[in-house]
């Protein structure tokens, strides 16, 4: 479909008519969700009174919004496509991120997007976004206005751009082709470009599988989770890094760096066992999460630690071990009836195994929930049951 055309409808929705179909949508939903069959139902009383074109897009855009609800605050009023709402940080995250560009006030947000990250940035800053979507460059500067920022936009390659007038740079390589998704590390543009760029402050998003090893010396690998579901890794520049490697913990802010230290001990299962957040896994500091909570490994090469007494952090779950022993698939069965337990949830590292398989297996009838943890104790294959 021709950009152009696609701006003049999402510009016809910034007016009046715009306001008159996302209420007559608001009224015809009445609460409830916008499904498929919804969006049919309204389209065809809607079309009545306007182009169809316009509510077409009118009801993609409040579907949009009704699905990027979880990211953004204000997702009712911005503008989103399918693939740039979902590429998109979190408001959280973003926000996380442009605290750290405190020192910067003229930024570049490259690859733009639609705005996820703008959002965040642009407010109180000079900013310009780049990126070579039309559509995404308007959306993006849209977005922003809605959160109180003002942003410049260019229609560039964001390797074509001068950036000798900015003190900060954001950056979002595409990890995305028209293939599909690129391996952990590809990008476009290339990090090693991204790396390269010549403006003291820099921070480059990238996917929380990434390589310590491809981030250059000097610079600082942050994993950021929100709760327990790691989001991203983003890399900083020299200028903004603290330490090598970070493990945040989103919405409270915990944060946990990797430090040199006592070797930890490694014995096998007390009565708890942690289950460090996967940012701290990712960033290497399970170690230290270990030295701080007076706990120990149950093997050297697997991210679970264990103690006698229970452990608060905000860095680890805690759970309770009530069977423990070496893995015996077969056995298993019988052992969770014993135990009354009726439903699990499976928690594999270090040890192969079919989770899905295992599920169908079980059939259990049991009364307790529990977490089937499938592991290696001092590199035997092991199993415990928590509570």
């Amino acid at each position: 479909m021709d950009a152009d055309e696609v701006l003049a409808r999402l510009a016809e929705l910034t007016g009046p008519t715009g306001e008159e179909l996302f209420a007559a949508i608001v009224a015809g939903l009445d609460g409830r969700p916008l499904t498929d069959d919804a969006a049919l139902r309204l389209g065809t009383a809607l079309r009545r009174s306007y182009p169809a074109p316009i509510v077409a897009e009118a009801l993609t855009q409040a579907q949009l919004r009704e699905r990027a609800a979880g990211k953004f605050e204000r997702a009712g009023e911005m503008f989103l496509t399918r693939a740039g709402w979902e590429q998109a940080s979190p408001e959280i995250v973003a926000r996380h991120r442009a605290a750290r560009f405190a020192p910067a006030r003229r930024l570049a947000d490259l690859c733009c997007g639609i705005g996820g990250d703008l959002l965040a940035l642009a407010p109180g800053r000079e900013v310009v976004a780049v990126d070579r979507d039309p559509v995404h460059l308007w959306m993006a500067r849209h977005n922003a206005a809605v959160y109180g920022g003002h942003a410049g936009t260019l229609l560039a390659d964001v390797r074509e751009v001068d950036l000798a007038r900015v003190d900060g740079v954001f950056v979002d390589p595409a990890r995305r082709s028209a293939r599909g998704r690129m391996r952990t590390g590809d990008s476009e543009p290339p990090l090693d470009w991204c790396f390269g760029l010549q403006v003291p402050a820099v921070g480059i998003k990238a996917a929380p599988g990434l390589d310590h090893d491809v981030v250059p010396a000097g610079w600082e690998l942050e994993f950021v989770a929100v709760d327990r579901d790691l989001k991203e890794a983003v890399a900083w520049s020299p200028a903004l890094a603290t330490t090598r490697a970070r493990a945040t913990l989103l919405p409270t802010g915990d944060t946990l760096v990797a430090a040199e230290g006592d070797p930890v001990e490694v014995r096998g299962p007390g009565r708890y066992l942690l289950d460090p957040n996967p940012a701290v896994t990712r960033a290497g500091a399970v170690e230290e999460l270990a030295r701080r909570t007076g706990t120990w490994k149950i093997d050297e090469r697997i991210a679970f630690l264990s103690a006698d007494e229970p452990v608060a952090t905000p860095f680890a779950r805690t759970l309770e071990v009530i069977d423990s022993g070496p893995w015996d698939q077969k056995r298993l069965p019988r052992r969770l009836r014993e135990l009354d337990v009726g439903a699990v949830d499976i928690r594999r590292r270090g040890l192969a195994g079919d989770v899905d398989a295992l599920h169908k297996r079980l059939k259990l009838r049991g009364s307790r929930r529990a977490t089937l943890v499938m592991t290696r104790v001092r590199d035997r294959p092991w199993g415990l049951v928590c509570v």
